[in-house]
């Protein structure tokens, strides 16, 4: 069959639908890019906003509209809302979040130890999922009751998986058998990552995947997905001895005023975060600390407000995604008075939307002239005039050359000589000894 694999959301849906595609062509299918190729689609949903929701609903009605033969939809949107998934137009089944592990040797009736038994060379999805890095799922669930969040009722409790089973899996996406798409970073997934081994008996932490990643697989660059403030301490910092641990921390804030992360039930305080992030700073210099942001959180005063953004500015950020908050039937914020209006909510994210612009471009502009390694991950044909790459450095700054070839999934070095927005531009330095490296996309 040929099958079609999308989601919406975040990278543990990415990681999710990465082991569906290994699955599947394990067992002789063929992915494609666009839904109106496939006999069968996957699409996996997200719910942790009213527009994710709407984005899911979306990405199922345009497979429907392509004429898909099978339509099977998983994920924390269809999970929460089975009854509205299935009676949507062309759905086939719905896969909840505790059958997802299973659900290609389900869908194709076979027994699961068939599948994964012989080494294959990595093949990004094709189409608009393709991705370089390979994202690894390390853990899944979550034990914390934030307020706002939906998706630890959707995820259910905290599961880590094991060390052998991860570095199986990361194994097989570098470099199973020396294959051109092989994956040169990996990223390790979970809905709370810095949890991990927290539920292994004996009990280990992150710092024990980590080390054990490092030691036991060759993976040139590893990258840590969003980790909650409260699972790390100084010590977790001694990791960045190890150059292949890219200098990049997602630390979430959601909201830079005490009271405010009181009623969000998040379990640290502004200063204990700022405190972490001078930590991350002294031990790794040039470390991109990036967040997430909620604004409008109900009850947010103009005062906790201003004291939010001050503290955002405060940190300096490289980067940050700002969320107008969305009430999620089901959680304790739901349910508190004093619901700020949305469009006051809208107003007081376009401000945190422009303290981070400023504060990223800043970050972006201290590298300029510097030379750091890229991993690219695309490539465009400039005809006789060459290609256009665009890739990412390890401490997260996405990076655009142009090239005689195309180095698409290589890591080359760059002198970043230029800024337009959100992106540098660079010259790819020794070109005349990575040119021989050319990759097939």
């Amino acid at each position: 069959m040929n099958i079609y694999l999308d989601i919406v959301g975040c990278r543990l849906n990415q990681a999710e639908i990465e082991q569906f595609a290994h699955q599947f062509r394990s067992a002789g299918h063929v992915l494609v890019s666009m839904p109106e190729k496939s006999d069968l689609a996957v699409i996996n949903t997200c719910t942790v906003t009213t527009a994710a929701a709407s984005d899911s609903r979306g990405k199922i009605r345009q497979a429907k509209r392509a004429g898909v033969g099978e339509l099977v939809v998983t994920g924390c949107w269809a999970t929460l809302n089975p009854q509205e998934a299935v009676n949507m137009a062309g759905v086939s089944c719905v896969v909840s979040n505790d059958q997802k592990d299973r659900l290609v040797p389900d869908l194709l009736n076979i027994p699961d130890q068939t599948l994964n038994r012989d080494p294959l060379e990595r093949e990004p999805i094709p189409g608009a999922r393709l991705r370089t890095r390979g994202f690894i799922k390390v853990q899944d669930g979550c034990d914390n009751r934030c307020s706002f969040c939906i998706t630890t009722i959707a995820r259910g409790p905290g599961r880590s998986r094991g060390i052998p089973e991860i570095l199986a899996d990361i194994r097989a996406a570098c470099d199973p058998v020396g294959g051109p798409n092989s994956a040169k970073e990996v990223v390790l997934t979970g809905v709370h990552l810095g949890s991990w081994g927290y539920d292994l008996s004996p009990r280990l932490n992150l710092v024990h995947l980590v080390r054990s990643i490092l030691d036991e697989t060759g993976v040139p660059r590893l990258r840590l997905s969003s980790l909650e403030p409260w699972d790390l301490d100084e010590d977790f910092f001694a990791l960045w001895e190890n150059p292949r641990l890219c200098r990049h921390l997602h630390l979430p804030l959601q909201s830079g005023s005490a009271t405010v992360l009181r009623r969000m039930a998040r379990k640290s305080t502004p200063r204990e975060y700022a405190k972490l992030v001078a930590a991350a700073r002294a031990a790794a210099a040039g470390i991109a600390i990036t967040t997430d942001v909620i604004t409008g959180f109900p009850g947010e005063s103009e005062t906790e407000f201003m004291e939010s953004l001050a503290f955002i500015r405060e940190m300096d950020f490289a980067g940050g995604h700002v969320f107008t908050y969305s009430a999620r039937d089901g959680t304790a914020a739901d349910r508190m008075p004093e619901q700020v209006p949305h469009p006051l909510r809208k107003q007081r994210s376009a401000r945190v939307r422009a303290v981070l612009a400023e504060t990223s471009a800043a970050y972006r502009e201290n590298f300029l002239e510097q030379v750091l390694p890229v991993l690219w991950e695309s490539a465009s044909t400039l005809g006789p005039y060459g290609w256009e790459l665009s890739g990412l450095t390890g401490n997260y700054l996405r990076v655009k050359a142009q090239t005689p070839h195309n180095m698409w999934n290589t890591i080359t070095p760059v002198r970043l000589t230029g800024m337009n927005g959100k992106e540098l531009y660079g010259q790819i330095n020794d070109l005349n000894i990575l040119s021989a490296k050319r990759v097939r996309k």
